[in-house]
């Protein structure tokens, strides 16, 4: 078996690298990433990418057609990774998550992979209020981010796919330990006030839902997506990827946080207006269609490896809303250091590998 992930030096392609290596070791396993993100590596000894068969730099934009030679599987990782990049780079998030992302799956099918898998996500559905939102459900993207994933999936549910199954898996939000760390997702910012700063403050009057998922478990779904036929789901597949149970309010995730770094206090700005970013979602198909890939990790899990490892990597930084663990903040230093262009090309032409 031979799989390429792209933007494998994230925070979530780490722990696809391991988990794909740890159940099929004799897997042919390949990277290609840009590198923004290379050095951001959080309580590990060694380069994660060392589990790889090869690791190619380049930007997803210029993504060369024969590196999916012979490839059975692609990964599909790469994007500007959140509402705060996409809000900022907005031109720039339609070129990389939706235009490049429709070529690189129909480089894909002429090169004859069986199995393309997009990462999608459950922000699609915005405002959604208090019902569960099912995949049939009308969606509404708030962001640049969330409508680049939404162009995407209509780009490659309207693509001839041949014998190619493409697979859609809106994520729930992500959170969880990993080797290159973001702490701009809200269950890893909660935790990392709670060490650093013994108080969580909760920006919002804490009311919004937000369905949540572990790295770990991302992976899981990731492999059987790589995995699946197209008689389990059809040959295009939406599906949001998640467990009922891990629909929560944001303030229930600050309670669950500070309950499990005692002498935590809880700062909730009750006078703030909602934040208009609330759903609710039903991962029923899912369940269905991969019961051996439902998510195993539980919020209790997920916040005391997240603790465990900032204690370990002797996480102390009080003003980590302005460090490298926030991903906007890294590419604002590249571009202010004159390492990368506003338009996130490497300054030179250059995107062969991290910046020094």
């Amino acid at each position: 078996m031979r799989v390429l992930i792209t933007g494998n030096m994230g925070y979530v392609g780490p722990i696809v690298t391991r988990h794909l290596r740890q159940v099929y070791p004799n897997a042919e396993l390949i990277g290609f990433d840009a590198g923004y993100f290379a050095h951001c590596l959080t309580g590990v000894l060694t380069l994660p990418e060392r589990l790889l068969n090869q690791q190619h730099f380049g930007d997803i934009r210029d993504f060369p057609a024969e590196f999916l030679d012979g490839v059975d599987a692609v990964v599909h990782l790469a994007a500007v990774s959140n509402d705060p990049m996409g809000n900022k780079f907005e031109q720039v998030t339609e070129d990389i998550n939706y235009k490049a992302s429709a070529r690189i799956a129909t480089l894909a099918r002429d090169s004859g992979v069986k199995n393309f898998v997009f990462a999608s996500s459950c922000s699609v559905y915005g405002a959604a209020g208090e019902q569960a939102r099912r995949e049939d459900n009308e969606v509404n993207p708030l962001t640049a981010y969330a409508r680049s994933k939404i162009a995407t999936e209509q780009a490659l549910s309207s693509l001839d796919l041949g014998d190619m199954a493409a697979t859609c898996l809106r994520f729930a939000t992500a959170c969880g330990m990993s080797d290159r760390l973001r702490l701009d997702l809200v269950l890893n910012d909660f935790a990392a006030c709670a060490v650093a700063l013994g108080e969580i403050t909760v920006l919002s009057d804490g009311t919004p839902w937000r369905p949540l998922i572990d790295v770990h478990d991302m992976a899981r779904a990731i492999d059987w997506a790589a995995h699946r036929r197209a008689d389990n789901g059809g040959g295009f597949l939406v599906v949001n990827v998640g467990a009922d149970a891990w629909n929560y309010q944001v303030k229930e995730l600050a309670q669950a946080v500070a309950a499990a770094v005692p002498g935590t206090k809880v700062s909730i700005n009750i006078a703030a207006p909602p934040d208009k970013r609330s759903y609710r979602v039903d991962f029923s198909r899912f369940r269905a269609l991969a019961p051996r890939h439902v998510p195993a990790m539980t919020l209790e899990n997920s916040i005391a490896a997240l603790v465990t490892g900032l204690i370990d990597m002797g996480f102390a930084n009080r003003d980590f809303r302005n460090s490298q663990h926030m991903r906007l903040k890294v590419l604002e230093s590249h571009i202010a250091a004159g390492r990368l262009l506003p338009s996130l090309r490497w300054q030179n032409g250059a995107g062969l590998g991290a910046p020094g």
